[in-house]
């Protein structure tokens, strides 16, 4: 099943995630940005037809890397791709702290968003 997220989506799943914690967006162009990633249709020429993993992974490097939100994006977007995953219904079960090393990783320039990927096929349930 392909998902396709709007803006909505993205800040009913900020909402929550960050629950009462004040957390105004700062940059609506990087969700934008987010969501328009996640639609892409062929991220690599060798695949033309990206799965839920790859857009799921889309979702959250956008947002690690742009940074819509002047804090918590770490968080927003570990939210983001097992929210993406789970309403796919391929559903993930990270070992304890990989999503947050995951994110880390992709924050420190050393993931792209194919690694970030295969990461989240690893962990499908």
């Amino acid at each position: 099943m392909v998902l396709y997220v709007d803006v909505s989506w993205l800040l009913d799943v900020q909402d929550a995630a960050l629950g009462q914690e004040d957390v105004t967006v700062s940059d609506y162009s990087a969700l934008v940005a987010a969501v328009a990633r996640h639609k892409t249709r062929m991220p690599t020429l060798e695949a033309s037809d990206p799965d839920a993993a790859w857009r799921a992974a889309a979702l959250l490097h956008t947002i690690v890397r742009l940074e819509p939100l002047p804090h918590r994006n770490s968080l927003f977007a570990a939210f983001i791709s097992a929210q993406y995953m789970d309403q796919s219904g391929e559903g993930i079960d990270p070992p304890y702290g990989a999503l947050s090393d995951l994110v880390r990783k992709v924050r420190d320039s050393r993931l792209n968003v194919y690694a970030v990927a295969e990461a989240l096929r690893s962990w499908r349930i």
